[in-house]
């Protein structure tokens, strides 16, 4: 497969994030109070419309508006590099890498979006049971947690060339 087509396909999986993560947001706006909570399966899920204007559980949350802009910015722009990096230095036949990072990214610039927009992130999906709470998350959250999940699972099972190791492919000098 050809460089270009292939980045064309990791971008259509990081734009389908974008797209499917904003379009529930949008939705969930539209069709939901602030901190509006509907149950879908009662005592595990429901749908529940907040704001975090915080990283990840609420952390920061308290701090001044500009703060949080600056330092989210700066860390979304670091995190996108990173991120773009790693992608262009992985192996082509590294699918799986190459489209954990797709996802990864997709749910990045979901969540910078938000910020950008709205100065914190919309949340909706709300998994609990009885009262214990995990916190509330969204689609560009699910796409990075999944995406970090199999990228840690596959260099965990990553086989190693083994070929560099052995003797013969690097004979003693003379």
């Amino acid at each position: 497969m050809s460089r270009g087509l292939r980045y064309l396909l990791l971008a259509s999986v990081g734009i389908a994030v974008v797209i499917i993560d904003q379009v529930t947001k949008m939705w969930i706006m539209e069709s939901m109070r602030l901190h509006e909570s509907i149950p879908v399966i009662p005592n595990l899920f429901s749908l529940t419309y907040i704001r975090n204007p915080g990283a990840a559980f609420g952390l920061l949350a308290g701090s001044s508006n500009a703060f949080r802009m600056v330092f989210f910015g700066v860390t979304s722009l670091f995190a996108l590099a990173l991120l773009g990096t790693i992608l262009v230095r992985l192996p082509e036949k590294d699918w799986m890498g190459q489209l954990s990072i797709a996802g990864i990214l997709g749910g990045a610039i979901g969540n910078l979006i938000d910020r950008l927009r709205f100065g914190e992130v919309i949340d909706f999906l709300d998994v609990y049971i009885e009262s214990y709470h995990w916190p509330a998350f969204n689609v560009a959250d699910s796409a990075i947690s999944v995406g970090v999940v199999f990228l840690i699972i596959h260099f965990a099972f990553e086989r190693k060339d083994t070929s560099l190791a052995t003797p013969e492919a690097h004979p003693p000098s003379v």
